[in-house]
């Protein structure tokens, strides 16, 4: 099995180095990785090309037009060339062991919903400024410990609904390649911050491939940042509520639709 991460980013380089200092340590390495970068200015491409010495890194790049996740992502996609799928937002900092957990929850019929811890403010704040990235449930700072802790081999103690798209996040979420094209990836109708990732969970579930959660094992950390805007959040929800009620498992335009890379 061949992965490839996707890391979706914006305008926020010095959370994005820390992002990739993760993944170069990783126990595991992806055989790909994918900068999905909806607009960033020059300062992420020139800290992507400092890390291209090291690690296999596409960066997929479009003009910035507003929050546009769903489309650079399926963007990024466009060039994978791997089995696997394994998603992160550009503010999560992985444990060592993350690749090499999520290849091991890896199986056919499933997408994997991984978890993430919070770091608070201030331990987010030190962490960018001294690029010290040694955590763990008992790391003074961490608001979310039960999340911070690792120990894969009680990971599948922890149950969900496998029919359910409820708190799908693509800050820590993995899939089957050929299942994203077949339901036609992201959907890029939406604007805005909101419901884009439970939509395509949705889609996925409705589909045939059913939900596994994944606790104590491939833990991302994620670093203290404001909320996003929540101006489109209405109108997104609808979006996903008319998938969820008409039980739609592919929509336009999508990852078909795009064009041009």
């Amino acid at each position: 099995m061949t992965v490839s991460l996707i890391i979706s980013t914006y305008n926020w380089p010095e959370a994005l180095e820390l992002v990739l200092l993760s993944v170069a340590k990783q126990s595991v390495l992806p055989d790909q990785i994918v900068i999905a970068d909806d607009g960033s200015d020059q300062r992420t491409a020139a800290l992507i090309a400092g890390f291209r010495r090291d690690l296999p890194i596409e960066h997929v790049w479009h003009e910035d037009n507003g929050f546009q996740k769903t489309l650079i992502l399926n963007k990024a996609l466009k060039v994978c060339k791997t089995d696997y799928i394994i998603e992160i937002d550009g503010d999560i900092i992985l444990h060592k062991h993350f690749i090499k957990d999520h290849i091991a929850s890896a199986e056919r019929g499933f997408f994997v919903q991984g978890s993430r811890a919070m770091i608070g403010e201030q331990l987010s704040e030190k962490t960018l400024r001294d690029k010290k990235m040694s955590f763990s449930c008992l790391t003074n700072g961490m608001t979310t410990r039960f999340n911070a802790i690792r120990f894969p081999l009680f990971s599948g103690i922890f149950k969900t609904n496998p029919y359910s798209s409820h708190n799908v996040k693509g800050c820590n979420l993995a899939f089957w390649l050929d299942d994203y094209v077949r339901i036609n990836g992201y959907f890029n109708g939406f604007t805005g911050w909101g419901w884009e990732d439970y939509e395509f969970a949705e889609r996925l579930i409705n589909s045939g491939i059913k939900k596994k959660r994944l606790k104590w094992a491939a833990i991302g950390y994620h670093i203290f940042h404001p909320l996003s805007s929540r101006s489109n959040f209405k109108p997104n929800e609808m979006i996903y509520r008319e998938t969820v009620d008409n039980k739609m498992w592919h929509r336009t335009p999508g990852f078909h639709e795009v064009v041009g890379i």
